[in-house]
């Protein structure tokens, strides 16, 4: 069984146990996080596809930890100008592992 759901405006397909990144979520460690826009639920045979979201269908998670990513590096240059400039981001992200889907 399988789920799509959406948040941070982007999709994925998550599975019961799955832990992957999402943008970043308020809670701390072990924090319940319910996801209630749901676009699709597969089970097996059957495949219920929502217009947009499935009303009724959820998917409980919590939350493992609050991670940042590798920081990404921005150079800009303009030559002949002297003009130089560098800068670093790292993107804030939660980690979650699905525990429940909800029919």
């Amino acid at each position: 069984m399988y789920a799509v759901i959406e948040t941070g405006g982007k999709q994925y397909k998550v599975a019961e146990g799955d832990i992957f990144p999402v943008e970043k979520l308020t809670g701390e460690k072990s924090a319940a996080v319910v996801f209630d826009r749901v676009l699709l639920v597969a089970d097996g045979e059957t495949v219920q596809i929502g217009q947009p979201y499935l009303p009724g269908v959820s998917v409980q998670a919590a939350v493992v930890e609050q991670v940042k990513a590798d920081k990404v590096i921005v150079q800009k240059f303009r030559p002949k100008t002297g003009y130089n400039r560098k800068k670093g981001h790292r993107q804030n992200y939660t980690l979650v592992k699905i525990e429940k889907i909800n029919k």
